[in-house]
């Protein structure tokens, strides 16, 4: 599911907001419909809809996030749902009880600035808490990615820095809040890199010939695609040593392809090796031996 929010956000700040939903909604919040209800938290505290002030409303939803922890960086490819755990500290107050089946918290990450949030993204079930104290609790959720073929959730150019948030929501008294700015990760595209040296065996002082390739996930036709335009090192590993050392750096064609050549002087392993950008990560390939006689 693709959900995008064009709406004016409270940033770093806590919103309060009231949306409406089925009662029996609250006895299904461990569901995938939690994603759903997500959405319309995030999107209606940033919006400021409805926004409760009574001292009602503070008693059923006064809650705080801080403490987020998310993945510096998530690899996701053409078709295989990805998770990414997501820590944070809910604060409450004394009469909420974030243990009903009536409550319900979990993490967001979003594009775009917190006044302004473009595409949101959630778990498909909400996170699950640990009291520390009479009134903080440790909190642990998802954040569910689905880049494969008719989800239409990810498109190439949302590649990149995502912020994450995190949200509550109380069924019964149909409140929510959301806070935004709490962290940061990087969404990336996953890569992939070859290598082929030849020939093998091959005398010593002779020309070895080193190939591969550098390609990397595309999320709107689902399938990889050369790299282009890209410095990747090419590195060598002695036989019996576990360190390699760069050899030159050339740089990806039209295609993704990597072509070049050295002079052997001894057994060892040849690789190829890509430093990663913000929206593509690292990746090194994995070693070919070349026996030189």
């Amino acid at each position: 599911m693709r959900i995008r929010a064009t709406v004016a956000a409270v940033s770093g700040a806590l919103a309060l907001s009231a949306f409406v939903m089925p009662a029996a909604r609250a006895a299904d919040a461990g569901s995938a419909s939690f994603r759903a209800d997500a959405a319309r938290t995030v999107s209606h505290a940033a919006s400021g809809k409805a926004a409760f002030s009574t001292a009602e409303a503070a008693t059923r939803l006064n809650v705080t996030f801080s403490h987020l922890k998310i993945a510096k960086a998530v690899k996701v490819g053409t078709t295989n749902h990805v998770s990414t755990s997501v820590s944070y500290t809910l604060t409450h107050g004394a009469g909420v009880d974030f243990t009903s089946h009536d409550f319900a918290t979990g993490p967001f990450i979003y594009t775009g600035s917190s006044s302004a949030p473009d595409k949101l993204l959630f778990g498909d079930n909400p996170a699950t808490c640990t009291a520390t104290s009479a009134t903080t609790a440790s909190c642990k959720g998802l954040i569910d990615i689905y880049p494969g073929p008719g989800s239409e959730q990810l498109v190439n150019a949302d590649a990149g820095t995502w912020h994450a948030g995190a949200l509550a929501l109380v069924y019964s008294a149909k409140a929510s809040a959301a806070q935004f700015d709490l962290g940061a990760t990087l969404v990336q595209r996953n890569s992939t890199l070859t290598v082929d040296a030849a020939p093998e065996p091959v005398k010593k002082g002779a020309t070895v010939t080193v190939t591969g390739k550098l390609a990397r996930a595309d999320w709107e036709d689902h399938k990889y695609h050369g790299y282009t335009g890209r410095p990747v090192k090419l590195q060598f590993r002695p036989k019996g040593s576990s360190t390699y050392t760069t050899l030159k750096t050339i740089t990806s064609d039209s295609a993704g392809n990597l072509r070049t050549t050295v002079k052997a002087t001894v057994d060892g392993y040849y690789r190829y090796s890509f430093a990663g950008t913000s929206t593509t990560p690292a990746v090194n390939a994995t070693g070919d031996f070349v026996d030189v006689q």
